[in-house]
């Protein structure tokens, strides 16, 4: 501030008139007609020195035409479908045994979690284990009861009643064996159960410990699967009508805008977002998704079409009374070799004149103009520290605002 306080104090002071002083004539008509117009002139122009100009560092160049893209500013969040979210829970009550993960870690579909314990289980196994004697003599009595049958030494329907008691002891070793495969537990006599990741992932949290006792209803920990990230925006209503899928939005972070990452549009939403006048827009997150997290806040630029113009660099403009101006080099000046600092003499005097604009596409450091005031062909341009300019053309100590 103290700086440009400095700078201010020197741009303000008055400019040395060159040659002798000139004996002072009485004012007639003409004389005030003249001054009037000088006056009307210097509301759009200001005069600095060469070495005013070099002191507070104007730069000098002209319109460039440049290809810019038309874009919308939107926040959003990211969001990870519940297709691609999933909690992992027993499938039967235990005591958690051991915990194989942490939170971060990558596991695949099928790997194991954590053990739980249950005695119970060993009924189970030992009820297989029994009904494998019952059927081996199911067997050799339904051997037996067809070699008599053969032999007529016994009516067939005993041979019968033994194949039903046969199927009837499969049928109920199958469904202890289904039941035990179900909830992971081995057909051997062991109380330990394998509770196995149910998609592929990383850990988002892990909320069972060792020793909880745990069954359906207690997850034990939460898989996020980030490869399907969907981006949520929230686009408002005069902005809407812009918005198409298939366009390309460029976000970053809003706490760590350092990166930037991409997504697409696929989906628009069909109603406001609660009182906030909002539509939610989707779109998929495509290439990188390094360091993307489930619920991370992001600010998003919306892609419209792209143009062609006449453009400066953005800090070229400032505004002034909710107008927006530029400064071209006005009159012989113009035409000069000014290179970057508008020329290297110290006591010449270059006139700056105020353009009224209308700004159009802003993007990658530049925004496009339409000028409502002709300007020269070929013109010198002030394409920074617009502002100093602005300021003594004011005569007030603010430095005006650039956009």
């Amino acid at each position: 501030m103290k700086k440009y306080i400095y700078l201010f104090l020197i741009l303000t002071l008055p400019i040395a008139a060159c040659g002798d002083k000139k004996e002072a004539k009485t004012t007639d008509a003409k004389d005030v007609a003249t001054e009037t117009d000088n006056n009307h002139e210097n509301e759009t122009t200001v005069e600095f020195t060469r070495e005013q100009i070099k002191l507070i560092d104007i730069q000098i160049g002209e319109l460039e035409s440049k290809e810019l893209t038309n874009t919308i500013k939107v926040n959003g969040m990211l969001t990870v479908p519940n297709q691609n979210k999933a909690y992992v829970t027993p499938v039967y009550n235990g005591i958690v045994l051991t915990l194989n993960v942490q939170p971060g870690s990558n596991v695949a579909k099928g790997q194991t979690i954590a053990t739980i314990k249950n005695p119970e289980l060993m009924k189970m196994q030992q009820e297989v284990q029994q009904l494998n004697e019952q059927i081996k003599l199911a067997e050799l009595e339904v051997n037996r009861q067809k070699q008599l049958v053969e032999g007529n030494a016994a009516p067939l329907k005993r041979l019968q009643q033994a194949h039903t008691e046969l199927a009837t002891l499969r049928s109920q070793r199958s469904g202890v064996q289904k039941q035990l495969g179900g909830i992971g537990a081995s057909q051997s006599y062991s109380s330990v159960i394998a509770v196995r990741a149910p998609i592929p992932g990383t850990i988002s949290k892990v909320i069972a410990q060792i020793g909880s006792n745990v069954d359906m209803a207690s997850p034990i920990a939460e898989i996020v699967n980030n490869s399907q990230l969907h981006l949520d925006i929230f686009v408002y209503e005069k902005d809407l009508p812009k918005v198409k899928p298939g366009q390309i939005i460029h976000f970053t972070l809003t706490n760590n805008p350092g990166t930037e990452y991409d997504a697409s549009i696929y989906s628009i939403g069909t109603a406001f977002e609660g009182d906030s006048k909002t539509v939610p827009v989707h779109a998929r997150v495509t290439g990188n998704k390094y360091g993307l997290i489930d619920g991370m806040s992001v600010t998003a630029l919306i892609s419209l079409d792209r143009s062609v113009g006449a453009a400066l660099p953005t800090e070229a403009i400032v505004s002034d009374k909710g107008l927006d101006y530029i400064f071209i080099v006005s009159g012989k000046e113009n035409k000069a070799d000014t290179h970057d600092h508008a020329g290297e003499g110290k006591d010449e005097i270059v006139t700056f004149e105020k353009i009224p604009v209308v700004k159009g596409v802003t993007d990658l450091g530049y925004t496009q103009i339409t000028a409502l005031k002709e300007i020269p062909a070929g013109s010198k341009i002030v394409t920074k520290n617009s502002f100093f300019i602005l300021a003594k053309m004011n005569n007030t100590g603010e430095e005006g605002h650039v956009h």
